[in-house]
């Protein structure tokens, strides 16, 4: 439990920082394994007919379902996938992460087919007082999606992560 802990200048200087786009992929395949995964039974996850009868393009996503993120050998993190380099980050030293929490606003829809631009700001970061984890940094980070087809922001996911 960390007893001291305050955002250093190099710390607060990646507020705002942006990372490289990088690009998200919405198949089929894709949205019937997370449909399914999740428990959705309504077949316009599942059956392109029953999707289209239903006003949609293709299969559409289903809630919180962004698309997969390309994977590059060598570019981007084994782990999530995204980008290895570029990304904002605070290093901060602290060894307990929890998760603070996402939303996600949608603008509009988002089909199987599509590919999303996504760029993530490092939007926040604020150092709170626990009793039970002691000192908290919680960094708040903002997600934009952009279909690469239309240009518009289909979506934005503000998300939390809190390291004690």
């Amino acid at each position: 439990m960390a007893e001291q802990f305050e955002l250093s200048d190099e710390m607060r200087a990646q507020i705002g920082k942006q990372s490289p786009p990088w690009l998200y992929e919405v198949t089929t395949t894709s949205v019937r394994a997370f449909a399914r995964g999740v428990g959705y039974t309504d077949l316009v996850y599942f059956d392109e007919d029953a999707a289209k009868a239903a006003g949609y393009r293709s299969l559409p996503a289903p809630p919180t379902y962004l698309g997969t993120p390309r994977f590059i050998p060598g570019r981007c993190s084994d782990t999530f996938s995204s980008p290895s380099e570029g990304l904002p980050q605070i290093n901060h030293g602290l060894q307990g992460l929890l998760d603070g929490g996402t939303e996600t606003e949608y603008f509009d829809s988002i089909c199987a087919g599509d590919t999303l631009e996504v760029v993530q700001t490092l939007a926040g970061a604020d150092v709170r007082s626990s009793k039970a984890l002691g000192k908290m940094l919680i960094v708040s980070v903002e997600t934009h999606y952009t279909n690469t087809a239309s240009g518009k922001l289909v979506a934005i996911q503000r998300g939390q992560v809190i390291y004690y």
